[in-house]
């Protein structure tokens, strides 16, 4: 950072002509919201491109260049199970397309914890669901926030404090809510359009033209040259244990289909069509552009400014390759994935807010949601961008994104064993849930990282297996009355595909 020096005309002029364009999308597009059905799932109106690009968006925030990139360059090839974890849990989104799709079309069903709402027939699983999805969003905030910090630490070239650089950061999230607050998810999910193309596409190709660059750092031939220490994984010798990297991994395929942003996805689409070729479109933008991120990081780990702060690397390897142009390009790409992220999460955290919780505790009319929901998203900004400036010099930024991850897969249990078998209980989703996100937060709160005694594993994993012991058990143990069992199964029926007739010819 001391070495780069430049105009700031350029850097702050480049970031300030891509939020005038997401501004012109965004009027552009304008359309009011007709019910808070609309202005919650934007009219299901989205063909699979939209889908895709708002998923991929909703799932590599601008941490993925700061907290990720430095992962990847200080742990090596440990950053791959992001990679990994991330084409499963699309894999998956793909196999339970169909029914959520169904169920959100027949029901109106505008948010996850609506969906299990509807399944378990109860209020208090509704509440509870909501509760854990907007508690477990809140450190990804954190983290987006803190990357709006970086973006203008480097556009300015050090000059602005850490303090200035955040209170930026913020008012230009703040700005940009004006919108996201007023339209909604469909104006939400038409500048993910735009913000993916630049956030993931472009940011590929300038990753591609790293790699097939100059013959020196950064290129694919600085591959054979990668330390052996970057070769091993937590738990093949070192502090890990063998489990390490399972939980991980298990943690992130499994939290993946329950992050709000990710599912909310889902009730966005024009149909079943849509979600799956979406899904399988997400996996190509996703995984291609991460793979060459991991890449790019792995090859520019032995340089001695980066090893030296990873969590920069991507901004000073830009910066090293083509001067404050490159960078400036760099920090319009994590811009980009900074807000399309941070837009999904304050959105569906302020749908969730009204539609689930205060909704619930005292029904109000559609204009009074909309007025809860964007209150909500004020209050949810303000609080994470206090944290953000708190934990800004943090030195291990991802383990809070992990941290997030052992409460959210507590949702797993009830959302997928209440989709795909009949004989759950309100009672059981309730039970396992508080008790599967109650040891969670105890463990981690213990063991933030990992559990030596337990070969590594992670508070989260040996949560959510109490919780699916606790769950399976109740559902056994405690009798589905008749009526309960008949609506259930009218439900199930509901949420199958049937091939619409094909009328005769007339002539």
């Amino acid at each position: 950072m001391t070495s780069m020096t430049g105009s700031m005309a350029v850097t702050l002029g480049m970031l300030t002509a891509f939020f005038a364009l997401i501004v012109f999308v965004l009027y552009a597009t304008n359309r009011n919201a007709k019910s808070f059905s609309d202005y919650a799932v934007g009219g299901r109106s989205f063909t699979s491109w939209y889908i895709a690009m708002s998923y991929t968006n909703s799932w590599w925030p601008g941490a993925t260049y700061t907290a990720f990139f430095g992962l990847s360059v200080s742990a090596g090839v440990l950053g791959f199970y992001a990679l990994a974890y991330s084409l499963l849990g699309v894999t998956a989104m793909y196999l339970m397309a169909e029914r959520a799709w169904l169920w959100g079309k027949r029901y109106d069903l505008k948010t996850q914890p609506d969906m299990l709402g509807l399944r378990f027939d109860s209020q208090a699983v509704r509440v509870i669901a909501s509760a854990i999805g907007v508690v477990c969003l809140f450190p990804w905030i954190v983290l987006g926030m803190q990357a709006m910090g970086l973006i203008f630490r480097f556009a300015s070239f050090g000059q602005w404090s850490v303090t200035t650089c955040l209170i930026v950061g913020v008012v230009v999230i703040a700005v940009r809510q004006i919108w996201t607050v007023q339209m909604g998810m469909r104006g939400l999910v038409i500048t993910d359009l735009v913000q993916g193309i630049v956030a993931y596409v472009l940011a590929a190709l300038v990753c591609l033209g790293i790699l097939f660059g100059p013959a020196d750092s950064g290129g694919f031939t600085a591959l054979k040259d990668v330390p052996d220490a970057l070769l091993v994984v937590p738990g093949d010798g070192g502090s890990y244990g063998p489990w390490y990297l399972f939980s991980l991994i298990v943690t992130g395929v499994i939290g993946s289909l329950c992050w709000p942003t990710s599912y909310q996805r889902i009730y966005t689409a024009k149909g079943v069509r849509s979600v799956k070729k979406g899904t399988l479109q997400t996996m190509l933008v996703a995984g291609g552009f991460y793979l060459m991120l991991t890449l790019v990081a792995l090859a520019a780990a032995s340089m001695t400014d980066i090893a030296g702060a990873p969590q920069d690397g991507w901004f000073t390897l830009l910066y090293d390759r083509g001067g404050q142009w490159l960078l400036g390009m760099a920090l319009v790409i994590v811009l980009a994935a900074s807000m399309g992220w941070i837009d999904g999460c304050v959105q569906v955290c302020g749908a969730q807010i009204a539609n689930d919780i205060v909704h619930v505790i005292s029904p109000r009319t559609d204009f009074q949601l909309k007025v809860v929901a964007k209150g909500s998203m004020v209050v949810y900004m303000l609080a994470s961008a206090v944290v953000a400036y708190i934990a800004f010099d943090y030195p291990r930024l991802q383990l809070l994104a992990q941290m997030s991850y052992q409460g959210i897969v507590q949702l797993a249990v009830p959302m997928f064993l209440g989709m795909f078998w009949k004989r759950g209980t309100k009672t059981a989703a309730q039970v396992s849930m508080c008790t599967g996100f109650l040891i969670a937060a105890v463990l981690t709160w213990q063991y933030p990282d990992d559990m030596p005694g337990l070969g590594s594993l992670t508070g989260g994993v040996v949560a959510l297996a109490i919780n699916l012991v606790v769950y399976v058990v109740l559902a056994y143990a405690l009798p589905q009355p008749e009526q309960e069992r008949r609506r259930v199964e009218e439900l199930f029926e509901a949420g199958r595909s049937r091939p619409e007739p094909s009328l005769a010819p007339t002539h």
